[in-house]
């Protein structure tokens, strides 16, 4: 069981017009990851949407750009196509296997799971959305503990932002994450599912952020060393096992606790404080016999009071003196002392 393509490239075309009854996926955007098809029959009134219940031979199929086609037998895949155009099933041909631009992994993970029993009667097709998909938000419920070298203390923050994702291997994940009989698969289950895992990675690359010193205000411009250290700790899960890649993370605003907060403000009023404060200088410095050079009137290091400066006085004899005689003619010193 397979499918024969009917026209390359030519969603836009007039092809459909010819076939009275086709095919498409159900209402696709950024929220649904996978939807059934739903059979499209002309009436003079319009088109007619239904869902499709069973694949019959000769049904068409058209496939849009960015969609993976998914052909089901019992439940097990067929056949797939990720090339945009038309397409007739025909229940006696080999699978086609149209990879578009995936690559070869989809094409070895088909030849693992691929059903090859005879056709039954409830073929089915599915869809699954090939975009990026965008928008999808987290937020920390408990704040990380985050050490910021800057404040030289523990910090207490919440990260919240969005990310996106793509389906690289539709198959894994049609095989792997989406339940069995389902209608539509939407961004809320999956989010569910791997948000918990996408935090506690999260954490771990908070973590590096710390120990490389960056300030815990300075994370959103610290983008591409998180993706990839998120991408090096989920792809072995979320590639691997379900075939879906990590394709960017949006930090958006650090927010702190309020104990935190408070530790912040004091240590920028203390800075301030401190800037506001005249530097002291080598006019008001003077040693102390311990040797300590010190800027108050009292030493820092022995606690010694700063000695009274001498008095200078000048001698009748010309020569400038700080003791109570002259130390070149010896004469005492004037009890009125001259000013100069």
């Amino acid at each position: 069981m397979g499918i024969i393509q009917a026209a390359a490239n030519a969603v836009s075309g007039s092809l459909s017009s010819q076939w009275l009854e086709y095919i498409v996926s159900d209402r696709m955007d950024n929220q649904i990851l996978v939807t059934r098809g739903v059979r499209v029959t002309r009436t003079k009134n319009g088109n007619v949407y239904t869902p499709t219940q069973t694949i019959s031979n000769g049904s068409k199929i058209m496939i849009a750009p960015n969609q993976l086609m998914i052909l089901c037998d019992g439940g097990q895949i067929v056949d797939y196509c990720a090339s945009e155009g038309y397409y007739e099933v025909w229940l006696s041909s080999a699978p086609s296997m149209f990879n578009g631009e995936l690559g070869a992994a989809v094409r070895d993970t088909f030849q693992r799971i691929r059903f090859g029993g005879q056709p039954s009667a409830t073929q089915e097709v599915y869809f699954v959305n090939l975009q990026e998909i965008k928008g999808l938000k987290f937020g920390t419920r408990n704040p990380i503990q985050y050490f910021d070298n800057f404040y030289n203390a523990e910090l207490f923050i919440r990260c919240h932002g969005t990310y996106s994702i793509r389906i690289t291997d539709p198959l894994k994940f049609f095989e792997e994450v989406v339940p069995h009989n389902s209608e539509n698969f939407s961004t809320q289950v999956l989010s569910d599912q791997c948000l918990e895992e996408f935090l506690m990675a999260l954490q771990g690359a908070v973590s590096i952020m710390s120990q490389n010193g960056v300030r815990a205000s300075n994370l959103s411009a610290k983008n591409a060393e998180i993706i990839n250290y998120l991408q090096n700790h989920l792809d072995p899960v979320w590639k691997e096992q379900r075939g879906i890649d990590l394709i960017s993370v949006g930090l958006g605003n650090i927010s702190y606790d309020d104990k935190s907060r408070e530790l912040i403000d004091m240590r920028n009023r203390n800075t301030m404080l401190h800037q506001e404060e005249p530097a002291p200088t080598e006019k008001n410095t003077w040693s102390c016999f311990c040797g300590t050079q010190n800027h108050g009137n009292f030493c820092t290091l022995c606690g010694r009071k700063k000695p009274e400066e001498r008095q200078r006085w000048e001698c009748s004899c010309g020569v400038i003196n700080t003791d109570n005689f002259c130390s070149i003619c010896g004469k005492k010193k004037p009890v009125q002392l001259k000013k100069f």
